[in-house]
């Protein structure tokens, strides 16, 4: 029903924002990872959104990007698994740690979380796996530049799985190096993404 929600960020909390958009105030649940990710109240703010009926309410749930969208998404199609722990999840790791930790199949990555114990993080990795890498990594911007950064991330990252990496380790170790160092060549990115992953095994 809803794609997005963008307007003025009116209050923000861990766990929940306020967005006025054309003089309606909508309230949406969010992860920990989007509240840190947030501007200051006043701040103009875009929010992607998945819109959810129960029988006792209506609930929006925000994002800042498509990947966590998508992964909050896959896990409410897990047997017993619904928004609250879906945004536990999301809230425990960043997008990346969730991803390599279901592809490299280690569920003890997912039982510190609040509420997933061991029966759950297998089932997630179980049912998961193979869905796991049809999430495209996001990348900010919009336009031209925004397309010239996207195929760059998606060209390093290909590189780096021919070497033998798994994509969630690639995304991860390609997002780090262009956050740290925006504006470099396919080349540059794949080699200090190499030593960055030989650094932090």
């Amino acid at each position: 029903m809803f794609a997005f929600i963008r307007g003025e960020l009116i209050t923000a909390s861990q766990d929940e924002v306020v967005i006025e958009a054309s003089g309606i105030g909508y309230r949406l649940h969010i992860s920990a990872a989007t509240s840190r990710r947030l501007p200051a109240p006043g701040a103009t703010v875009c929010l992607h959104t998945h819109y959810q009926v129960r029988e006792d309410a209506h609930l929006l749930f925000g994002f800042l990007d498509q990947e966590e969208l998508q992964l909050f998404r896959l896990l409410l199609s897990i047997s017993g698994v619904g928004p609250k722990l879906a945004i536990a999840v999301l809230s425990g790791l960043k997008v990346a740690e969730i991803q390599e930790a279901i592809v490299s199949n280690r569920p003890e990555t997912l039982y510190g979380i609040s509420g997933v114990g061991k029966k759950t993080a297998a089932r997630i990795i179980l049912e998961l796996r193979d869905k796991i890498l049809k999430i495209q990594p996001a990348v900010s911007g919009a336009g031209e530049s925004g397309s010239r950064d996207r195929q760059l991330t998606e060209d390093a990252v290909a590189a780096l799985m021919t070497l033998g990496f798994v994509r969630a380790m690639a995304q991860k170790a390609v997002a780090g190096v262009l956050e740290a160092s925006p504006g470099l060549s396919v080349e540059e990115v794949v080699k200090s993404s190499l030593a960055a992953i030989r650094n932090n095994p």
